[in-house]
């Protein structure tokens, strides 16, 4: 059975969503990044990142959110556009595009307005900025289209959700005012059976919540180096 390390964070969520599209048997192992589970020796040598999520199926170990879509969608044959060259083109940029952008910018305008130990405007300013920027994009190509890559509901869709369903905590529930086409996409995800699943799998676990001393030392090492 797939082994899968996850935790509350909008990367595991992506996951878990295609997991619950197709119906794939897993073994939920949460990930207690808040007391420092990411740090163990055996967990380093499934994910040297010492991120979540990861999945062990079999021989095969693969950690980053998008690359475990990528395989997965790959593995199993569901959720990918039709396969000639040009779509498959565009499956890379826009998962890239996610993996790249939407991903970093969302999770620093996060780490700058909520934990940094003290305000940066400049910091603020610039990953907020970016953050919507990118989010703009999606919404641009959702304008033309119900999903990103057309009308085929794919792996983009989910990679976008991961983030985009934390509109409120990234950029504040306005930043909807300016992305309707996105938020049509997101709200009919959080609406699937499989959506309402994957938003659900965190309370299987008590994970501690608290950022205290110990959990800011664990997730923001750089704080106190």
């Amino acid at each position: 059975m797939l082994k899968y390390y996850y935790n509350t964070g909008p990367n595991p969520t992506k996951v878990t969503l295609f997991l619950e599209e197709v119906g794939l048997e897993y073994e939920p192992i949460p990930l207690e990044t808040r007391k420092g589970a990411q740090f163990t020796p055996e967990y380093l040598a499934i994910n040297p990142n010492a991120k979540a999520p990861s999945i062990v199926d079999g021989d095969v170990t693969v950690f980053d959110s998008n690359a475990i879509l990528l395989y997965l969608a790959e593995k199993i044959g569901k959720f990918l556009p039709p396969e000639t060259e040009a779509d498959r083109g565009q499956l890379l940029s826009w998962l890239m595009f996610v993996a790249s952008g939407v991903g970093p910018y969302s999770g620093q305008a996060v780490h700058f307005q909520r934990y940094a130990p003290e305000e940066v405007p400049y910091a603020i300013k610039r990953y907020r900025f970016e953050a919507h920027r990118h989010f703009e994009i999606l919404d641009g190509k959702l304008a033309n289209s119900p999903y990103v890559l057309g009308d085929n509901y794919t792996i983009i869709d989910m990679a976008v959700w991961g983030w985009a369903h934390l509109m409120a905590v990234v950029l504040g529930d306005e930043a909807w005012d300016d992305l309707p086409h996105l938020k049509r996409l997101i709200d009919e995800i959080s609406n699937r059976p499989a959506g309402i699943r994957a938003l659900e799998l965190k309370d299987r676990h008590k994970f501690k919540m608290e950022m205290d001393e110990e959990a800011t030392r664990y997730m923001f090492p750089s704080i106190g180096a």
